[in-house]
């Protein structure tokens, strides 16, 4: 007897985490893609009519059949599929929205290459918590299928690229030198002919034929030596990457040194006038410090908690958001150089670099960076631990905090407040931050810290992390 949707995805061991679903590459078959595939289908036709579904992956060598698969079991349940290749995420759900199409993007973005996941997309955006378990709730017989590998269709990686060659002037960029460190990253095709569009010149950097598992939220020792490198080799005025699938940024400045992705987002939308942000609890504080914002709300770390932040935002002219790896979310139509750019309420990579870059167009970027209120944060990750293990370590320290201090090395400090809205995050008197949980994405446990200098944040990540268990 054929298994339905709901007991193929129980039995799969392959869950939603903060921004999509995510697994294993032995675990996510091609029924489980498929299962996965239809009931997000079965959601959809319950608001949308459903015409037909954009499709599109990253570069990892498991993403192809995933998308075949995909493909195949739409075509059995009669439901078209535009494939628009290997192109960066936001390029997709940017495509699809004008097209108010639902989409399906098949990537991992950042973890290892032995996991993948599925990202989707609504119509009008990314899917919400509640969509998610929607999903998981359609009980629906797995219709016999065929992987389909189908031709690949330009139509959304140019409309992407149009998106700001059509806001940002010819030349805006001239007489700047930019790295464009393309590793295995989605958008490796695209971002060098933004820049040179814009009348930058253009260096490409160690394009990889190997997936890179590229995470700006904890940019490895190896890359901080590359930037630095490649900066002093090149003369550059700053290097441009993504993580895999192009909606997180990774800038540097002109020293090869890279930028924070919440410092990065907060340059973003300093340069483009945001009236309003919502952004997750584990960003730099610098954002209220700076007191350029009418508002600022603090959510859950995901972008589906920073868009559902967005409807309280919405009497504001302007607002957007953004998350402490850097991917910026359009939450309105703004206004640049009296040309309209439009929503785009998922993380986007392109954008933020592209409104720092041209921020600094008389100045590095550094100089940029001295006129933020000095808050520095840093972060870092145990690997390979379960999330069930995270939690009771979370759990314990809740429980006894004073005793929590003692086993983080941390007793010398005192105790200000505890947030609990996305793990533990402690202040302290003296201003230092300390914030765990467990990723949503993989088995790590993550910590976040912030201070008054750069030295001490990084310092106090390694302390805590080296006792946490």
């Amino acid at each position: 007897m054929a298994l339905s949707t709901t007991q193929v995805i129980q039995r799969s061991h392959v869950a939603f985490g903060t921004s999509g679903v995510r697994g294993l590459v032995t675990d996510l078959t091609d029924d489980v893609c498929a299962a996965f595939a239809v009931n997000f289908i079965k959601v959809m036709q319950q608001n949308f009519t459903v015409d037909r579904v954009a499709v599109a992956i990253d570069n990892r060598p498991s993403s192809p059949q995933m998308a075949a698969a995909v493909a195949g079991v739409l075509k059995a349940i009669g439901v078209p599929v535009d494939f628009y290749g290997v192109i960066p995420t936001p390029a997709l759900a940017y495509q699809a929205m004008q097209d108010k199409v639902p989409a399906i993007m098949i990537t991992g973005s950042h973890i290892p290459f032995d996991r993948n996941g599925i990202k989707f997309y609504r119509p009008d955006g990314e899917i919400s918590k509640a969509d998610e378990q929607a999903i998981l709730s359609v009980n629906t017989p797995l219709p016999l299928f065929t992987p389909v590998t189908q031709s690949v269709l330009d139509t959304a990686a140019k409309n992407y690229l149009q998106r700001y060659l059509s806001i940002y002037p010819a030349g805006i960029l001239s007489g700047k030198h930019i790295g464009i460190y393309e590793h295995s990253s989605a958008g490796r095709e695209l971002y060098y002919q933004v820049f040179e569009a814009l009348g930058a010149k253009v260096t490409r950097l160690e394009r990889s034929d190997h997936f890179v598992p590229i995470d700006t939220e904890a940019v490895s020792d190896a890359d901080k030596q590359k930037g630095m490198q490649w900066a002093k080799q090149y003369q550059f005025d700053a290097i441009f990457s993504t993580d895999g699938d192009g909606d997180r940024p990774l800038l540097s400045d002109e020293n090869g040194h890279w930028l924070r992705g919440d410092i990065v987002g907060l340059l973003c939308a300093q340069a483009l006038g945001i009236d309003a942000l919502a952004v997750p609890v584990s960003c730099n504080t610098a954002i209220e410090k700076s007191g350029v914002f009418n508002q600022v709300l603090r959510t859950r770390i995901g972008s589906p908690y920073v868009i559902a932040a967005f409807e309280t935002l919405k009497t504001e002219l302007s607002y957007a958001g953004f998350e402490a790896n850097g991917g910026f979310l359009l939450g309105s139509d703004i206004i640049i150089a009296d040309k309209t750019l439009k929503a785009l309420p998922t993380r986007d990579a392109l954008l933020p670099a592209l409104a720092v870059l041209v921020s600094a167009a008389e100045r590095p970027v550094s100089a940029l960076l001295a006129m933020l209120p000095q808050r520095f944060t840093a972060s870092d990750r145990i690997q390979n631990v379960p999330a069930t293990r995270s939690q009771q370590l979370l759990d314990s320290l809740n429980a006894n905090p004073e005793q929590s201090l003692n086993m983080l090395s941390l007793d010398t400090k005192t105790l200000l407040s505890i947030d609990n809205t996305d793990g533990l995050r402690m202040t302290f008197v003296d201003g230092d931050i300390v914030h765990l949980r467990p990723s949503g994405n993989a088995p790590e446990l993550r910590c976040y810290c912030e201070s008054n200098t750069e030295v001490q944040a990084v310092a106090l990540v390694s302390q805590v992390l080296a006792n946490a268990f």
